[in-house]
């Protein structure tokens, strides 16, 4: 039993202490980071825009409410995807859940590490977690995507609306 109890209170020690990333500048409360600099769909995709090429992965609110990833299903390299059309999805222990392309292009580069570890996009969802690089074929599109104070927004009304 009190074997059981520690277990149970180092987890919650972990959780509340990974659940907030600092080092990724949070914006509001503790339920996610959202990072500045990127750009972020409602369908909760990001987007790290460099040079000619955009890489997209889901954002931590995402994951968060998805809970523990155990597969991911991405395209090949060499396709195409297209702004608000699914490319993928990403499989949970709560749910299967679509991932959308907030931006249209080619696919130059997928993520092959998360076929064998999906938990990346819970641990990294930022770094080690992207999901697909992509070549724009409208670089336009990322100007109606929000920011990271309009994503945080847009977050806090989602939840408190749940």
């Amino acid at each position: 039993m009190a074997l059981r109890m520690w277990a149970s209170s180092t987890a919650n020690a972990l959780r509340l202490s990974t659940s907030c990333r600092p080092h990724f500048s949070p914006l509001s409360r503790c339920f996610s980071s959202v990072v500045d600099g990127l750009k972020y769909a409602n369908s909760h995709e990001w987007v790290k825009h460099e040079g000619a090429v955009a890489t997209i992965g889901i954002t931590d609110h995402a994951q968060d409410h998805l809970g523990e990833v155990v597969f991911v299903d991405l395209p090949d390299a060499g396709g195409s995807v297209a702004k608000a059309t699914g490319f993928g999805a990403v499989e949970s222990v709560k749910a299967t859940s679509d991932i959308n392309s907030p931006i249209s292009g080619e696919i130059v580069e997928v993520n092959s590490k998360l076929s064998e570890t999906p938990g990346l996009i819970n641990s990294s969802p930022y770094e080690d977690g992207w999901m697909i690089k992509v070549k724009p074929s409208n670089p336009s599109e990322l100007e109606s995507l929000m920011g990271a104070k309009e994503y945080t927004k847009f977050c806090e009304e989602e939840d408190a609306s749940h």
